[in-house]
């Protein structure tokens, strides 16, 4: 059993100084939303039931408030799940799917929890899926069959963490199919704040009975003050417009980062979202990325965890954060297929 996780950012060296490693909306935090954290009253425990954040975030969403599940973060849901899963199995057994890259998480959580992994979605009672999907940043292939064949046995959960950072392409699930899946949602990243924990999930249609068993799994507070007031204020409107003007930026930031790292002779492959993932010419160029972040404070995510050894993932950053990367790799070492 992995037991060991693996994530970007800060690290046992403090926080990177030019970190590609995470997929935080580089233009953050949100000024609305900082400002909201700030204000809130950490003096008393929030309401346990989150009345009144779920209302607010059923309206955003246009669902009723008791489908709004709150969720210390997107990595406790995922875990949750998957206790659920493996505490009600029906007639599938405790079983599993994960796409075939996909967050570490994911896996160790079935594995925690006694999952049977299955490489067929029609025999598991928990599906997971991502979109735009990690790390690829790309449209996850055969989703919607995935959704249509779903039998009311079954759960499907979709991580919308990357939805809000899409900057290309259409979402495969949109309307009434929507209501078919839980719907994981994580803002913190789209909102610059990954040092906020909480998220949500929105459950499907006729999905009282495990709603009930999901929270019967919750902690009595999931959400601190700070949490419920990043998530309050993901519903107001300054906050989605703040997002969806920071969108244009990181486009353009993105094919700059884009032909960075093919001058660097990398090959970029195609990404939906404000990450992409990159092929090193060397497999062995990776051993230089401890190098890299040690010696010029860049880090990248290596992907062998996601079943991609050879190759890195990269959020998209700023054009100085970017200067710093091409100065940087040539001086880690290896061959000559640095820009010059």
């Amino acid at each position: 059993m992995n037991t060991m996780a693996q994530h970007g950012g800060t690290d046992a060296l403090g926080a990177p100084a030019n970190d590609f490693s995470t997929n935080a909306n580089a233009l953050g935090p949100c000024p609305s939303t900082l400002l909201a954290i700030a204000q809130a009253d950490a003096s008393r425990y929030p309401d346990p039931t989150g009345t009144r954040l779920k209302a607010a975030l059923g309206a955003f969403h246009g669902v009723a408030p008791d489908r709004v599940l709150l969720l210390a973060s997107a990595s406790e849901g995922i875990q949750r799940f998957s206790a659920w899963a493996a505490r009600s199995p029906g007639s599938l057994g405790a079983t599993a799917w994960l796409p075939p890259h996909h967050y570490g998480d994911l896996a160790r959580a079935a594995d925690a929890w006694g999952l049977v992994r299955t490489n067929e979605p029609g025999r598991a009672r928990l599906l997971w899926s991502c979109e735009p999907s990690a790390p690829l940043g790309q449209a996850e292939a055969g989703l919607a069959d995935r959704v249509n064949a779903l039998r009311p046995d079954q759960a499907l959960v979709l991580d919308q963490a990357y939805a809000p950072l899409r900057l290309q392409g259409e979402p495969t699930l949109s309307g009434t199919t929507l209501d078919r899946v839980w719907r994981l949602v994580s803002p913190n990243k789209a909102l610059g704040l990954t040092g906020v924990r909480g998220a949500y999930a929105i459950a499907p249609l006729a999905a009282r009975e495990a709603m009930a068993g999901l929270e019967a799994l919750a902690p009595s507070w999931p959400l601190g003050a700070h949490a419920e007031a990043m998530l309050m204020a993901w519903t107001q409107p300054a906050t989605q417009q703040w997002l969806q003007d920071s969108l244009t930026t990181l486009l353009e930031w993105k094919a700059q980062q884009t032909a960075l790292c093919e001058s660097l002779g990398w090959t970029v492959l195609p990404s939906e979202a404000n990450h992409f993932v990159a092929r090193l010419p060397d497999p062995h160029d990776v051993e230089r990325l401890n190098t890299l972040r040690r010696e010029h404070g860049v880090k990248l995510r290596d992907c062998a965890s996601f079943g991609l050894p050879g190759h890195v993932r990269l959020g998209v950053r700023s054009p100085a954060d970017q200067e710093a990367l091409r100065a940087a790799w040539p001086r880690t070492g290896g061959g000559d297929n640095a820009a010059r």
